[in-house]
């Protein structure tokens, strides 16, 4: 890693239906292949799919759902005098939401659903009713912070 300075942010558009941002991130983030389109028809087509199931915004729900995904803590390895600890640190924003983004797309991923629409809408779904394999994930996430809370004066 360079240690001169940190890479810029990019600018990133918002999504064309919705005009949200974070939608337009977690697209880019299913993105395969540069296949923009395929990604927003799946994005698309599970926002269809949730708002046919429940009688809920889907915009609404995919934001509860980024909200309880989205961890509060986490541990990062620190080397102190030969020995290796996981300290817990809190979680910037940034990263909070990449996490979530990341956690929510590999947790759809892995169901058995058909059709990764199906398995995109079930995922936020069960994500925005705190269930799910992407809350499970943040759950051990700070249990394993809680665990390795004696560490945390090597916080740095």
């Amino acid at each position: 890693m360079s240690r001169r300075h940190r890479a810029e942010k990019r600018e990133i558009l918002p999504d064309a239906k919705f005009g949200d941002i974070v939608v337009a991130k977690f697209m880019n983030n299913l993105m395969r292949d540069g296949k923009k389109s395929a990604a927003e028809g799946i994005v698309y087509g599970a926002f269809d799919r949730i708002s046919e199931r429940t009688s809920k915004n889907p915009i609404d729900v995919f934001h509860e759902a980024m909200g309880n995904v989205s961890p509060a803590i986490e541990v990062r390895s620190r080397r102190v005098g030969g020995a290796t600890y996981q300290v817990p640190v809190e979680v910037r924003t940034e990263r909070r939401q990449a996490l979530a983004i990341r956690w929510l797309i590999t947790a759809a991923r892995a169901r058995s659903e058909p059709t990764m629409v199906d398995r995109l809408s079930g995922e936020l779904v069960d994500a925005a009713n705190n269930r799910g394999n992407a809350v499970k994930k943040r759950e051990d996430t700070h249990k394993m912070a809680e665990a390795n809370r004696a560490f945390s004066h090597y916080r740095w």
